[in-house]
């Protein structure tokens, strides 16, 4: 497993990950990206921003890096980044397949992304992710998986991945929507000649949408590593979007609500990554505060009154505009 790779870590940010969704393409749902990035979201500015992004997270400590082939151009940003530092050594990348981006660099396209878990999609996507990424690409994930998806049951594509896997690449999936749970379990149960195929889960999780903390424990327990994204609910536990109660929370921290919302979730032990999606340097720097937040119980007690019905979050997420 890559992931043996952060265990000698020794820097308090080593469980926080970066995740490129908002700096690989010009639109994304995150809320604030007017404010975060500006009006130039050019190729060559969003680039930059990328590498910056980079640089800071690596100087901090941060060691394992997200991408997908949905993600516009972040897989080649980070290949520019990688290529330019060869002697780093000791970082996890990780990439997804299973939705091909499609907004042709527009972040007012009426279609951003297409999904198809499809073998056909699976091999088009391996050969477009290894030509950038090569062998520095340690985990390849299926993206967001849900319960009627054929990834479940697709032994042919089981059959590829597995092959796959004993070339040495680690084999993943990340999940959506409001049946998470029932994703997890089913994927924990796909085997290949009696061996498990997945190594890894990606899931949302925040203070707003728990309902997959209990399959992500079992999956902790089956030996899978944990990646938990989206801690930020899309913007929605930031400021100024974030609810009164995480704010004072935040103002006894004397931290942001950023750090708060991601602390609440690296203080579960199931929790082997947890993802930043940060635009800028300075909410990366913000987001990587969460390794000192210290709750005690009645904050604990007063954060998860924040939770939401599955069903009620993912359709509210469903709602927010493409910026």
């Amino acid at each position: 497993m890559p992931f043996a790779r952060l265990a000698s870590a020794t820097t308090p940010t080593c469980h926080i990950g970066l995740g490129l969704a908002a700096v690989g393409r010009p639109g994304y749902i995150n809320l604030g990206r007017d404010h975060d990035l500006g009006e130039d979201r050019s190729v060559g500015t969003l680039r930059t921003r990328t590498h910056e992004l980079l640089d800071a997270a690596y100087a901090q400590g941060v060691r394992y890096f997200d991408v997908a082939r949905s993600y516009g151009r972040s897989e080649e940003f980070l290949a520019d980044w990688l290529n330019a530092r060869p002697d780093i050594d000791d970082i996890v990348v990780g990439s997804k397949w299973g939705y091909t981006y499609t907004a042709g660099w527009s972040a007012d396209a009426e279609e951003h992304e297409v999904k198809d878990h499809s073998l056909a999609t699976y091999e088009r996507q391996r050969a477009e992710t290894d030509e950038l990424l090569g062998d520095r690409l340690d985990l390849y994930q299926i993206h967001s998986v849900t319960p009627d998806s054929p990834a479940l049951t697709d032994k042919e594509l089981h059959s590829r991945l597995a092959q796959a896997a004993a070339e040495g690449m680690t084999i993943g999936f990340s999940t959506s929507g409001p049946a998470q749970a029932d994703t997890v379990r089913a994927a924990l149960a796909v085997t290949v000649d009696g061996e498990p195929l997945f190594r890894t889960v990606q899931s949302t999780y925040n203070a707003l949408e728990t309902s997959a903390g209990p399959a992500l424990a079992e999956a902790h327990d089956a030996g899978l590593t944990v990646i938990v994204k989206e801690g930020m609910a899309n913007g929605r536990l930031a400021e100024p979007h974030a609810p009164d109660a995480l704010k004072a929370v935040a103002a006894e921290t004397s931290l942001g609500c950023d750090a708060v919302a991601l602390a609440l979730i690296l203080r579960l032990p199931w929790a082997g990554i947890v993802l930043s999606g940060a635009a800028t340097t300075n909410q990366l720097a913000s987001n990587l505060h969460a390794a000192v937040v210290d709750l005690d119980e009645d904050q604990l007690e007063r954060l998860a009154a924040l939770v939401e019905e599955p069903a009620a979050y993912w359709e509210r997420r469903g709602q927010l505009p493409w910026h």
